[in-house]
């Protein structure tokens, strides 16, 4: 599965992983969201996240939700 990278405009920490480019399944109360990249799949996630919980994730809810450190986020 190709998984999708977007970066939440209000939140600035919050990121979350999805099945499709457009984000459609995206949570709205942290829209607008803003795609910043894809994970193949045959790359792992970054930050150690894992794909054994990322795709099931996707597939039940339409994504995965996840929040940068304070240092990271900036």
């Amino acid at each position: 599965m190709r998984i999708f990278i977007f970066k939440s405009e209000p939140r600035p920490d919050l990121r979350a992983f999805g099945g499709d480019l457009a984000g459609g399944e995206l949570p709205k109360q942290f829209s607008p969201w803003r795609a910043v990249g894809a994970i193949a799949p045959d790359q792992d996630p970054p930050y150690g996240l894992s794909r054994d919980v990322i795709e099931p994730a996707i597939k039940t809810q339409g994504f995965q939700l996840w929040r940068l450190s304070k240092k990271e986020a900036v």
